[in-house]
């Protein structure tokens, strides 16, 4: 698999991405928050022994501590582990393929989070990859379970299969149409939630939204796979319709290629910027009328330019004016 933001998958013009994630935990250990950091590294050791012992993705073991900041925060920001994980990285650790397609979060809310990421709409490809590695661990430790609940977890929102599954969706001529709050209360109704792309309290920028299951318990895997993809399916129709209708006007036409041009000639761009115009130009991309160019490059491009990812590729903490001039010379380089 590639790594999921330098491809397009099925639906690209609309799902970024696709994940899976698994919560699970020892059964012999108490949750992460009782444990001392001695006791999660000693968690950690055990589950990396686990999995190395009988790897066939070909995972690379690194302890959070060993990161740098920047190194840290920008695996947050290409959705491999979650923000949390990346602010307090004592005693735990992760392990990652080279693709960036798997990853396994250890002693996060939960010992295990095992999370797999492709791009576009893949839920049950994701899902039968997230289900061979869940099954590999199994065959090796013990999880806490219950015959009446399932899977136990540290938050009691996540048990039963202890599985959330996610599209990562860009909306802006739904959001532009004022389209969103309605369309967050009608999915909670179907047991789904709509919110920003980090998740739980974080801001849609660049119109990008993470669509999620939210019921675990009481329902199968399979059943909210296919609530989910069906859903997602309904908003990808209505974005088109939208973004279509949107486009007919010269005014919101202009919008995006104005957007095209600074991209193409700006010297300094801010993060913020840099995703408000990201916006407009990826829209211009998907009508496939108005802007030529390679939508897998564009979410190449998005991802590289995030703070914390050009501090780890500089390999120095820089100011933000200082990541402003890079940002906007790397996305001259990658339009022009």
């Amino acid at each position: 698999m590639n790594k999921w933001y330098i491809d397009s998958g099925d639906q690209g013009d609309i799902v970024i991405s696709t994940r899976i994630r698994l919560a699970r935990n020892l059964e012999d250990y108490p949750f992460p928050w009782r444990l001392t950091v001695k006791g999660k590294e000693a968690v950690c050791e055990e589950i990396k022994n686990a999995v190395l012992s009988s790897d066939s993705w070909g995972f690379n073991y690194t302890k959070m501590k060993d990161f740098t900041e920047s190194q840290a925060v920008s695996l947050a920001e290409r959705h491999l582990i979650s923000p949390d994980f990346a602010s307090d990285r004592a005693g735990r650790g992760v392990l990652l393929t080279d693709d960036e397609a798997i990853s396994i979060m250890l002693c996060e809310e939960d010992h295990i989070r095992i999370q797999v990421m492709m791009s576009g709409l893949a839920l049950k490809e994701a899902y039968s990859v997230a289900d061979k590695v869940d099954n590999t661990i199994s065959s090796k430790l013990n999880y806490a379970y219950d015959d009446r609940v399932g899977y136990l977890t540290q938050c009691p929102t996540n048990l039963g299969t202890a599985m959330r599954a996610s599209v990562m969706v860009h909306l802006p001529a739904l959001t532009r149409c004022g389209q969103i709050g309605r369309l967050a209360s009608t999915v909670s109704k179907l047991g789904l939630v709509l919110r920003g792309a980090y998740g739980e309290g974080s801001s849609p920028k660049g119109n990008i939204y993470q669509l999620s299951n939210q019921i675990t318990l009481g329902i199968s895997e399979e059943a909210a796979l296919d609530n989910l993809q069906s859903i997602t399916l309904q908003l990808i129709a209505q974005e088109r319709a939208a973004a279509e209708k949107l486009l007919e006007n010269p005014a919101e036409q202009d919008k995006i290629y104005r957007a095209w041009g600074i991209l193409q000639n700006a010297r300094v761009l801010g993060s913020d910027e840099y995703m408000e115009l990201a916006s407009l130009v990826r829209m211009g991309i998907s009508s496939g009328k108005m802007i030529d160019f390679d939508i897998a490059k564009l979410n190449d491009l998005t991802i590289r330019v995030q703070p914390a990812t050009i501090n780890a590729s500089e390999g120095k903490s820089m100011t933000a004016q200082q990541r402003d001039i890079i940002r906007a010379q790397w996305v001259r380089e990658a339009l022009t």
